[in-house]
């Protein structure tokens, strides 16, 4: 006789799903039949990170839906996601979150997978600004330079190019609270506010750390253009503690350089570009290749990678992280999948393109990244000034 499954006893439902790693097995597991739908949480909390999806740039300006390409299938999902909808710029995705900056001084988190919202305080909140009124039109800001010049920017200039990157340390949702850091983009300084605060603080000692910026088991590590790398603990109730890793400093001739937390290693990784000039007033900019380094903690230095096994590295606009190809079936480890965070003037001119792809570091190829769903259904038009972003699927 066959087994009736609909009939296994809640606890051996249960026990099977906090089994599963991989967010839409979870989601299959529950929909075989009423009884595992009553019994399997809808939110799973035990679940390790997933799989990115690439977020494409939205292909109409009034749309309320965006396109994430999922790398495991080759599919493309529609979100509802209206608050990253036109005249709207992402600045960063950590932890499965977007920060989103408008034309106020609102910073938005907003998971797109569930619709979750958080605030953090806004951009009139940092500690460099020293006015906001909406009254003085194209203006509306004023900022005091390290040097102790005061100066405007408007609405639209604080949106695009005020913030670098937001980094959280863990997802907003968590029980114990998270910590943003921000990196500025014009002075390279780093500010932090913890969950609940209503204005952002300078870490002092940090400038120029401001390449990139990862969360590590509730420290931040920030790295400058040599390589160096400060440490950066914000908990407590005390100011900030800053410690600088003395390693040598790194003359490669890097274009950017990024920190990723790879299992129990801290990688750099170093970024090379070069210029294609289409004609007198078009420059298009292109990725060449990639360097990796291990930090070796008690040499206090960077050593050379040749060859990264399974792990598979994410970088870009979002929080740089890395996996484990051997946990999602069909990927492909030592390799670097990269998105453009660097230039706008690649999709300006509407000649360069994007440049994203996968970087082989076995042999130093760049493949394509399929950027669009491969269905004549689907024809995406990408404005000036959207850039693809890896965002983490995160139910959390």
């Amino acid at each position: 006789m066959g087994v009736d499954w609909t009939q296994l006893p809640p606890e051996l439902v249960e026990s099977i799903a906090k089994k599963l790693t991989i967010y839409a097995d979870y989601l299959r597991f529950r929909v075989v039949c009423h009884s595992w739908l009553a019994y399997v949480p809808k939110t799973p909390q035990h679940l390790p990170p997933q799989l990115p999806w690439l977020m494409l740039p939205q292909s109409q300006p009034n749309q309320t839906h965006r396109a994430f390409f999922n790398l495991s299938n080759s599919r493309v999902h529609f979100l509802h996601l209206p608050e990253a909808s036109h005249r709207k710029r992402r600045c960063g995705s950590s932890h499965g979150w977007l920060v989103i900056l408008h034309e106020t001084p609102t910073v938005l988190l907003v998971n797109p997978l569930t619709r979750a919202k958080r605030h953090l305080p806004p951009l009139s909140a940092f500690p460099n600004v020293v006015r906001f009124d909406y009254s003085e039109v194209g203006r509306e800001y004023a900022l005091r330079s390290s040097a102790g010049d005061v100066y405007t920017r408007s609405l639209a200039q604080m949106r695009d190019s005020f913030l670098k990157k937001v980094v959280l340390s863990s997802s907003p949702l968590e029980a114990s609270g998270f910590t943003a850091l921000a990196i500025l983009s014009q002075t390279g300084d780093l500010t932090y506010c913890r969950d609940g605060d209503q204005s952002w603080t300078f870490i002092e000692g940090a400038r120029s750390f401001s390449e990139d910026v990862i969360s590590v088991n509730g420290l931040f590590y920030a790295v400058d253009s040599k390589g160096v790398v400060a440490v950066c603990d914000v908990e407590g109730p005390s100011a900030p503690r800053v410690a600088i890793i003395p390693t040598p400093r790194l003359d490669d001739a890097a274009d950017m350089r990024y920190l990723v937390n790879s299992g129990t290693d801290l990688l750099l990784v170093s970024r090379y570009l070069e210029i294609e000039r289409w004609d007198n007033t078009n420059v298009n900019y292109r990725t060449t290749g990639f360097d990796v380094f291990r930090m070796n903690w008690v040499g206090s230095r960077w050593e050379k990678v040749e060859n990264l096994g399974e792990r598979m590295v994410f970088i870009g606009e979002n929080s740089s992280f890395s996996l484990s190809a051997s946990d999602f079936p069909g990927s492909v480890g030592n390799c670097i999948y990269f998105t453009d965070d660097y230039s706008e003037s690649n999709y300006e001119s509407g000649l360069g393109g994007y440049d994203s792809g996968i970087f082989r570091i076995w042999d130093g190829t760049i493949q394509e990244l399929p950027p669009y769903p491969r269905n004549s259904n689907y024809e995406v038009h990408w404005p000036p000034g959207s850039l693809p972003l890896w965002v983490i699927p995160n139910p959390c």
